[in-house]
């Protein structure tokens, strides 16, 4: 283990370690799954045919997820220091540092809306666990009171917290040990709530959709759908991955750890498609119904089963741990860039940056029913979500494809790998992430439409 140093600045790098590899794979895989698979990934492949998409997203995720996530990895550790700094560090020029400064914004504009989803999480599983869900039977009514009220920022306020607590106590002591503990009981819980839902009456017909491939459903559109998901349920484009890298012992082999990530990844979102698909088959629900699937559709579910109250519990239990291991590592990104930027204690700049992200938080709860704030055709959650995610992320991304790809003279030294598996990395990062990068950019911004 490299010894801890007094601080974590400037040159000399960051003197934090992850304590075993183990530790920092957990760490990584906490990172990827976070809501993204259990809450969006669910209705992206139900309005997109099913198991063609998933098909289609596993696809991408081993072509470009992949490669770009090795990049962002190697990039951390070469540089040790924070999203914006590695980039330097690693060899590049200041155009690069100010470059990767977008990898560094993008984490903390998520973490304003994120937190509120988390805090959503938090309040339907004491909801869930009391019975008390199921006292209101229009579903959509509960949650549109629920959004519409002060209490989203008392949860979201508890999950800040909670999210500081473990980042203030820092990688090995608090990032780490929190996800050896979380993953595994996430995978408890996954296995748990699928077994009761494919033991459900007419689960076998959800089960056929998420399996049984129906090409003929697929689309271009669908493509950059699931090129764009790939890349955000791995986390890339906003530091995290850069940032969990410059805090890897030399001895990590990258690219193993980038083959159990995507595998970790791969396998939520698998169980996350027997729990979701299953239940909304049985229950009479369309999957492809938006973002309400998990908040109003399946509490709906939940409410109809037996023992309802404790599976629709630990189902948003499991939401939460996964949305709280995903903002423990956003969180990671923008304290890092504080502490070597500034000089900052860990306490101070945790402190400071978790009381900022709630303040900018509070007009995106507000924008949900209590006060009209919008932006353009936005309200302001909706429109931080969809600068940060569409904008900011996909330009994250490409950034470190261009440096990998173009730029970084030392980039087969630091990821590893053998000749010919570095050939095959160097060419998916020069002439095919790039392009689809763009594609994706110009489909999610709208600027690219499809009849």
């Amino acid at each position: 283990m490299v010894p801890k140093q007094t601080n974590d600045n400037g040159n000399k790098g960051t003197g934090e370690r992850f304590s075993s590899s183990k530790g920092f794979i957990l760490a990584a895989i906490g990172s990827a799954v976070g809501l993204g698979n259990m809450w969006k990934f669910p209705y992206i492949t139900g309005e997109n045919g099913g198991a063609a998409f998933f098909l289609l997203f596993i696809a991408c995720l081993i072509a470009v997820g992949l490669p770009v996530l090795l990049a962002e990895l190697a990039i951390g550790r070469a540089g040790r220091g924070s999203a914006a700094s590695s980039f330097v560090k690693a060899g590049g020029g200041k155009v690069w540092g100010r470059l990767g400064l977008i990898s560094v914004i993008a984490p903390f504009l998520i973490m304003t809306f994120y937190i509120l989803v988390a805090g959503w999480t938090l309040h339907y599983a004491i909801m869930s666990f009391s019975g008390r869900i199921t006292t209101d039977v229009d579903f959509n009514a509960q949650f549109s009171s629920f959004t519409g009220s002060y209490l989203p920022l008392v949860w979201a306020f508890v999950a800040m917290i909670l999210v500081a607590f473990v980042v203030i106590r820092g990688i090995s002591g608090g990032i780490e040990k929190f996800n050896k503990v979380l993953i595994p009981g996430m995978l408890a819980l996954l296995v748990i709530l699928m077994i009761r839902s494919v033991t459900l009456p007419g689960a076998m017909e959800g089960v056929s959709f998420f399996l049984s491939p129906d090409f003929s459903k697929l689309t271009p559109e669908a493509g950059l759908v699931a090129l764009g998901h790939a890349f955000f349920s791995l986390s890339l484009g906003m530091g995290t991955m850069i940032t969990y890298g410059a805090f890897v012992d030399r001895n990590q082999s990258l690219g193993s750890a980038t083959l159990a990530v995507g595998a970790g990844d791969l396998i939520y979102a698998f169980i996350a498609g027997l729990i979701i698909f299953p239940t909304t088959f049985a229950f009479g629900i369309d999957p492809s119904s938006g973002p309400g699937l998990v908040f109003v559709a399946l509490p709906a579910a939940f409410s109809a089963m037996p023992l309802g109250w404790l599976f629709g519990g630990l189902f948003f239990t499991l939401l939460a741990i996964a949305a709280l291991t995903s903002l423990v590592s956003l969180l990671q990104v923008p304290v890092t860039y504080v502490m070597e930027k500034w000089n900052w204690s860990r306490n101070i700049a945790v402190c400071s940056i978790s009381l900022l992200v709630f303040l900018v938080s509070i007009p995106s709860a507000l924008s949900m029913g209590l006060i009209d704030i919008e932006i353009g055709k936005y309200n302001f959650f909706d429109f931080i979500d969809f600068f940060a995610s569409n904008w900011l992320l996909p330009l994250g991304g490409l950034i470190v494809t261009l440096f990998a790809g173009y730029f970084w003279k030392n980039a087969a030294q630091e990821a590893g790998l053998t000749a010919k598996w570095f050939r095959i990395w160097l060419f998916m990062l020069r002439y095919v992430a790039p392009i689809l990068m763009v594609f994706v950019f110009l489909h999610s911004t709208g600027i690219l439409k499809f009849e």
